[in-house]
């Protein structure tokens, strides 16, 4: 969605020329190395091993002395506090051994660990290496072997594996015996870096010199060689080995061979695993269902883990809550909705009470489908069976029935939400007023503005997006201004999004003067156009009538390298209707056609309008035909039907009813567009009547929410974001509804107002030649009087005095029948010959496939309706 910026001599135009499932933390996602096809021979010293396959994980700048980081206040004793901020405001030269004068036999080696640890945490191996080779120079701090194991793991982590291997290797010299924990040190050490075969030999080691390994050493072995590649047969050769030594296997150990399960989609294996896991009475978690889920679902076979579930309810060994919710995940983000619901009716069979993660992946999968009314129904469901909705259950709602449209339904779920006592967050916020942006409801988005304030939340730069957008579809220029300054007065940074939000606000109403300006904003902020920037500006100046700038503007477009989109085509096409450049516009109509897009319903709508203009009625017919042959599109078929009257009766305007809802559905700025074109074709097809009960429709969605205005002072029609059909359509009925007040005796306002400009041109003399300015002076003038006028304080209306206004109305009722000032009917079709170039909706079939891609409802969305 894009729009467009302009200038101002007015407060508006000043203020513009101012520069100014499941976590993911919880699942291991295994890395696969390449190791040679032969284990290299391994010969006592590591130190000739680990420099002919040296690993590093990445290399590590050097840290310098930094007094800034500090550890935390109160994490250690005074003491170990001390020395870890002197040690980290050491530089590189600096004396270590100056640093620990002072603490000489106050430190024990268990604080000696303690810094060692916060280093690592760090990643400061730096340091730790300075501090442990002082140690050993020493006799009051010598380190014993927790220190060698904490530090053989702080260089492992950082890929060093000769230091890890030096440092092993002179324990005996230093008269520190080797035990299980620094030999898994440095099996850990070698596996986490890819050489699995080195910690498979370092095992054997470890048993030649009668130390026996643990549970922890074996985790590490079997994990180093799962990452590393090495064949399912020698992993579980590990697996019973550990067993027959008497060693049991615990959650990791089960969890690692899930995850090898996992990668090479082994999935008798796996089911294997986890009835073996299950027989020996060890309780699987998040992360173990987690892999029989990616298994099972790389091999398509996701019912298989309903079956182990079920085996487990069967056993009287209920699974928890989170089995569930990763297999309803799973079936979620495949979008199978039955299976999902299965899971789901499985679970409350079993007795295991859904949370509100299971209810949120839900809502989520039917919203996902377009399934609301689905939605209301989990959400009460839900609130029925006493499960409390958190802050992420809302947002999913807020998500999918802004998305969906219903914008209203999104501001009662925050209401909802707030007498809950439930917490909103950022996104709640974002959501909400993403919503009442698309859906124009300004006043609400400057509600949830104010509760942010009262609740000390900083609106981000997306929320007054939102905001800007609100106030742009009621056509509310200033306070769409204001909001933007105030973002920068916070310190919200404008982005490439915020201020094509005001150029797409400023370019419905044909300000173009402000969009240029908002362009100059942009290139003091240096940011540069996008596609979307620019079709604001085209749009912007079309509407005023600046139709070389705005071929211009899209010739720049090409120059910036900025690739036109649906949008840019449609609005080009919309300057050569506009202009009435025949020849222009159906050569833009059938590139988009070329282009393999079908044209949209405003594109039909735009070139219908002009045959009709132009009185080429056999054009018109045929294109109408075109439309109600569509075979790819519906709501082409059904504007077409709507257009030639075979919608009219209350039944099947349902029809018609059913697309309005679509369309109002995917925000205001296309539902804007769709019935500007609508009108406008319609009223040039001589469907007057039609055209007021589309206006209608229209209005009693909240688009065009500044046309009809009353005060005891002032009636006013604002058409200056419509064109021509859509405002001669507009000005009739306020007519018609003004003449049917007058005749029930209700008083007169002292000034009926046109509204034809805003912003910076209502000041200039040129405004009367703008498009809409001067089809209405005309309209006007033709056929309702010359009374109507422009006024000296204000070009960009036009006005009728209480006294001359009385005339016309009583003109009109006096000594006549007639019911409405503005004659509103329909016209018939007549056709002169039979059409020969009605295209087959096969043509289209291969821009319909290329939209879907994208989009994924077929019939308006893929039209860009």
């Amino acid at each position: 969605m894009t729009i467009s910026p302009s200038i101002t001599i007015s407060p508006l135009s000043a203020t513009l020329l101012r520069p100014s499932h499941v976590d993911p933390n919880t699942s291991l996602k295994l890395i696969q190395f390449t190791f040679p096809a032969k284990p290299p021979s391994f010969s006592g010293n590591l130190r000739l091993l680990a420099a002919s396959g040296k690993v590093r994980a990445k290399p590590k700048e050097l840290i310098l002395g930094n007094p800034s980081v500090t550890v935390e206040k109160g994490k250690y004793s005074y003491d170990v506090e001390t020395l870890i901020n002197k040690l980290s405001s050491l530089p590189p030269r600096g004396s270590i051994a100056r640093c620990l004068d002072v603490f000489k036999n106050k430190l024990s080696l268990n604080d000696f660990a303690l810094v060692f640890k916060e280093f690592a945490h760090r990643g400061d191996w730096q340091r730790s290496l300075r501090l442990f080779k002082y140690m050993q120079r020493q006799i009051w701090c010598k380190p014993n072997e927790q220190i060698y194991t904490i530090m053989i793991g702080v260089l492992g982590r950082e890929g060093l594996l000769d230091k890890c291997s030096e440092i092993f290797e002179e324990m005996p010299d230093h008269s520190v015996s080797r035990t299980v924990f620094s030999f898994t040190a440095l099996i850990n050490a070698f596996g986490r870096n890819g050489q699995y075969e080195t910690s498979l030999q370092l095992l054997d080691r470890m048993k030649r010199e009668k130390i026996l390994p643990s549970i922890l050493t074996y985790n590490s072995v079997i994990n180093s060689c799962a990452r590393g590649g090495l064949e399912w047969e020698r992993l579980l050769g590990l697996f019973a080995q550990m067993r027959h030594e008497g060693i049991q296997p615990d959650l990791v150990t089960y969890n690692t061979l899930l995850s090898a399960c996992a990668t090479r989609g082994l999935g008798d294996e796996a089911e294997m695993v986890f009835r073996t896991m299950n027989e020996g009475g060890i309780v699987p978690d998040i992360t173990t269902y987690s892999y029989l889920v990616e298994t099972f679902g790389k091999l398509g076979k996701l019912e298989k883990v309903s079956e182990l579930l079920k085996e487990m309810e069967s056993e009287g060994n209920l699974p928890d809550i989170t089995s569930y919710n990763v297999l309803l995940e799973a079936y979620a983000q495949l979008g199978s909705i039955k299976e999902a619901m299965g899971v789901f009716r499985q679970m409350q069979a079993a007795g295991c009470m859904p949370n509100a993660t299971t209810y949120s992946i839900l809502l989520n999968l039917y919203g996902r489908n377009g399934r609301y009314d689905d939605v209301r129904e989990i959400f009460l469901e839900m609130k029925v069976s006493n499960t409390e909705p958190n802050a992420a259950t809302y947002n999913i709602l807020i998500q999918v029935f802004g998305e969906g449209g219903y914008f209203k339904e999104v501001v009662t779920l925050f209401h909802d939400m707030v007498e809950e006592n439930v917490e909103p967050n950022m996104e709640t916020y974002e959501g909400l007023i993403f919503a009442c942006g698309k859906g124009g409801l300004h006043l609400d988005a400057k509600k949830i503005l104010l509760h942010m304030n009262e609740k000390g939340v900083v609106p981000s730069t997306k929320a007054y997006i939102g905001v800007i957008e609100a106030y742009g579809q009621a056509a509310l220029y200033e306070e769409a201004l204001v909001a933007f300054n105030t973002m920068n007065e916070v310190g919200c940074e404008p982005t490439i999004e915020t201020f094509n939000s005001l150029i797409h606000t400023f370019a419905r109403g044909g300000l173009f003067k402000e969009c240029e300006a908002m362009l100059l904003r942009m290139d003091d902020c240096a940011i540069s156009r996008n596609s979307g920037s620019f079709n604001g500006l085209i749009e912007a100046y079309r509407h005023g009538g600046q139709y070389e700038e705005a071929v211009k503007a899209y010739v720049d477009m090409e120059k910036a390298r900025c690739d036109p989109d649906e949008q840019t085509l449609e609005a080009v096409l919309s300057v050569y209707c506009f202009a009435g450049l025949v020849e222009e516009s159906e050569e833009q109509f059938q590139e988009i056609r070329a282009l393999g897009i079908m044209p949209s319903i405003m594109c039909y709508c735009m070139m219908l309008a002009m045959y009709a203009k132009n009185e080429r009625w056999d054009n018109a017919y045929e294109l109408l035909d075109e439309m109600l042959t569509n075979r790819v599109s519906n709501i082409h078929q059904v504007i077409g039907q709507m257009i030639k009257g075979e919608y009219d009766d209350d039944s099947n305007w349902q029809m018609v009813e059913y697309v309005f809802d679509k369309v109002n559905s995917e925000g205001r700025n296309l539902g804007m567009r769709f019935y500007n074109t609508l009108l406008e074709a319609l009223w040039w097809l001589g469907q007057k009547k039609r055209a007021a009960k589309v206006l209608n429709e229209a209005t009693k969605r909240g688009l065009f929410p500044e046309l009809f205005r009353k005060n005891k002072l002032v009636w006013s029609v604002d058409v200056h974001r419509m064109w021509v059909g859509g405002a001669y359509t507009a000005i009739s009925v306020w007519l018609n509804n003004m003449y049917q007040m007058f005749r029930n005796g209700e008083d007169l306002p002292h000034l009926a107002t046109v509204v034809v400009v805003r912003g910076h041109m209502e000041k200039s003399s040129i405004t009367r030649e703008f498009p809409i300015a001067k089809a209405a002076y005309s309209f006007l003038k033709d056929d309702v009087s010359a009374s109507f006028s422009f006024p000296a304080w204000n070009k960009g209306r036009i006005v009728c005095q209480r006294p001359q206004l009385k005339k016309i109305l009583s003109g009109s009722s006096n000594g006549s029948k007639r019911d409405e000032v503005i004659t509103l009917s329909n016209s018939s079709f007549i056709r002169t010959r039979t059409p020969t170039n009605v295209v087959s909706g096969d043509q289209y079939n291969g821009a319909e496939s290329e939209t879907n891609g994208r989009r994924t409802r077929p019939e308006l969305i893929t039209n860009t309706v």
